[in-house]
């Protein structure tokens, strides 16, 4: 195998045989710390797995600048690696990896722009693509300092620095990486983290409180945004007042519900749906059947489930198959009525109502017909027929609502799942024989059980409207690190809280440009700061300073006191943040701002007098630590206006990067 790893190399068609075979080495394999437990990877070791890497093109690229991209795989595996190289003046001997599941082989895919901010932090670029977990991107990792060193031609002596960073599930990796590895990475930003039973409890608890909730959006809405009072349990009667307070202390951003839509959106739970059907196929029976579950339960609570779960039927008219006899489509009788728009299974029946087997693909309403998915097995497909019957339903999906309640964790800490236990700690709901969440955390990471023993310097980037990776589970991933660094902890980890940035690490999306910021660059100065802090010993800005209450990250209100990197903004029309004037007069804004100490300067401000996300520059003049301005703006339609003023920060004003953002909002009602 160590032959094949320099001889594969060299004979590739299109590599220059001016590029120095990878010389074979004998190192000991990698092994795990305990048995069963995950590889422990180190500089020297070889994972059996990744130990023939195949050099397959060195190309010189032009876009987004001039440099080197060396692409290849690891033979006998589906991993595929792309290094992208800038020229010798631009490399400052450092890497910068991101980690991400589902990423494809493009480096830009997932964060547009990432490898022109690599470059122009004179790291090069390291991606790795086709497999799940932290061994095979380190030995991307490893890979790739060979083939710089040969690139830059740097002496062997030469340590060349490496940092990962990865978001949501790359958040898995990233944590999988930095505690099984010693030697591959220096540093690490984790990035919206997912914890042990984020998947698929978060999501569920969002789609229960927002099934109760559904007929109070506008209250709740009305409630949470600027001007509205603050209070959204005001109109809620006793069951909706229970399901929010339940949610909120779960640990769903309160004031994420503001939108109260991007809450509420379920598709997620429905394509997570087969992982616990796969993982614990008997729940759905035994929730709508058994006594302790909510589909049993004699409640209005209960009730509601009830009402919410859907079942149909229809005749299979007419079979469409492809010139091998496979179906492709089929025409059904009619569509059920009432049906529901997500988290829908299909199965398959005889005339005589005897189950032949599950079926997936789409439901054309307006047509009924019913494309069938890639996937179905050969017997169920083979059995299809008109004159049987599709039987439709939701209950998978319904009763997943309430998963979360019948999965409190045997592991301690998880505080938002203290509410789900009686006063000697144990679950006051039945629970199930596995535990989701760690079972998809680990596969996830690559064996990764987020112990807290982190072998580099983090800093943990969190955001406190993000309803997918709720914020206090980065609070106790904190807690862990520290209980496993002790008195090393302050020197080796910072979070960074970031208010008003939601879970999105691609572009936000535009209709939420209006009252969230993108976060990209307080994770590009995150990076910047681990090279300052591991290459030169230059700590990084403090932690963000926060308390917990009831699951809620509650950070102070100036950013003297908040810490962090993020600044703040308070925006007020009259001196409130709620004002009711007649159209055609003017109203006058006041805005103050502040950079945390130590966090950048103020580099630009911008009105957005009409609440829509168009934003006007404020003209802020030069970079200054703290600001005040004024705005005028005349509404000339009668309305409600959620005027906003959006704020920038740099560290380096002259830089492309590194921009972090904030938001502030009030309420004017024109008359």
């Amino acid at each position: 195998m160590k032959f094949l790893y320099s001889l594969l190399y060299s004979l590739l068609p299109g590599v220059s045989l001016s590029a120095a075979l990878i010389a074979p080495r004998q190192p000991a394999e990698c092994v795990a710390a305990t048995p069963g437990g995950p590889l422990q990877i180190t500089a020297d070791c070889i994972d059996p797995l990744y130990s023939s890497p195949v050099i397959e093109s060195e190309t010189d690229q032009t876009a987004p600048s001039a440099h080197r991209l060396v692409s290849g795989y690891f033979n006998g595996t589906a991993l595929q690696f792309n290094i992208y190289l800038p020229p010798k003046e631009q490399f400052g001997n450092r890497f910068f990896q991101w980690v991400y599941p589902l990423q494809n082989d493009d480096a830009n895919s997932d964060v547009p722009d990432t490898v022109a901010f690599c470059f122009s932090s004179k790291a090069y670029v390291v991606q790795v693509t086709g497999t799940l977990g932290y061994r095979g991107d380190a030995a991307g990792a490893k890979l790739s300092r060979t083939v710089a060193a040969k690139y830059y031609n740097l002496p062997p002596s030469r340590h060349i620095y490496g940092y990962v960073y990865g978001g949501s599930g790359g958040s898995f990796v990233t944590v999988g990486a930095i505690e099984n590895s010693k030697g591959v990475w220096d540093g690490a930003v984790p990035i919206v983290q997912a914890v042990p039973v984020s998947v698929p409890n978060n999501l569920a608890a969002r789609a229960l409180a927002s099934l109760v909730l559904r007929n109070q959006t506008s209250a709740i809405e009305d409630a949470l945004q600027p001007g509205g009072g603050g209070d959204p349990y005001a109109k809620l009667n006793r069951v909706q007042r229970s399901a929010l307070l339940e949610a909120t202390k779960f640990g769903i951003a309160l004031q994420a519900w503001q939108d109260f839509e991007a809450v509420a959106n379920t598709n997620t739970l429905a394509q997570l749906a087969s992982v616990v059907k796969g993982l614990d196929p008997t729940y759905q029976n035994d929730f709508w059947t058994k006594q302790g579950y909510l589909g049993t339960e004699v409640s209005e609570l209960g009730d509601l489930l009830r009402a919410a779960k859907f079942e149909g039927s229809a005749i299979i008219q007419k079979v469409e198959r492809d010139p091998q006899n496979i179906p492709l489509n089929l025409t059904l009788d009619s569509v059920p009525a009432n049906l529901p728009n997500a988290g829908l299974d299909y199965n398959l029946y005889s005339s005589d109502d005897q189950l032949i087997g599950p079926l997936t693909g789409t439901l054309d309403n307006s047509s009924g017909i019913f494309t069938l998915a890639a996937g179905n097995s050969n017997a169920t497909l083979s059995a299809i027929a008109t004159g049987l019957k599709l039987r439709i339903d939701n209950r998978w999906f319904i009763a997943l609502h309430a998963y979360y309640r019948y999965q409190v964790p045997s592991r301690a800490g998880f505080y938002g799942f203290d509410q789900f236990r009686n006063s000697n700690g144990q679950p006051i709901y039945p629970q199930r024989p596995a535990e989701i969440g760690p079972i998809v955390a680990q596969s996830t990471s690559g064996g990764g059980t987020n112990t807290g023993a982190i072998n580099t310097k983090v800093i943990q980037v969190d955001n406190l409207f993000d309803v997918d990776a709720y914020p206090w589970h980065a609070d106790w991933y904190k807690s862990q690190v520290k209980a496993s660094l002790g008195s090393r902890f302050n020197d080796n980890y910072r979070i960074w809280y970031n208010d008003h940035s939601n879970h999105y690490f691609e572009t936000l999306p535009r209709d939420q440009t209006n009252y969230l910021v993108q976060y990209t660059g307080v994770y590009h100065q995150a990076l910047r700061d681990l090279v300052d802090w591991v290459e030169n010993g230059k700590a990084p800005p403090l932690s963000t300073n926060y308390s917990v209450k009831d699951s809620q990250i509650i950070v102070p209100a100036s950013a003297k006191d908040r810490l962090g990197v993020q600044p703040v903004a308070q925006l007020r029309v009259g001196g409130k943040d709620r004002i009711t004037v007649r159209a055609g007069q003017t109203v006058n804004f006041e805005a103050k701002m502040e950079v945390p100490p130590g966090a950048g300067k103020l580099v630009k401000a911008e009105w957005d007098f009409n609440g829509t996300g168009d934003f006007v520059d404020a003209g802020l003049g030069s970079p200054k630590d703290k600001a005040v301005i004024t705005g005028k703006f005349s509404y000339q339609k009668p309305g409600t206006y959620f005027a906003g003023l959006r704020i920038t920060s740099k560290r380096d004003p002259q830089s492309a990067f590194a921009a972090i953002l904030n938001i502030d909002r009030v309420r004017v009602v024109v008359t």
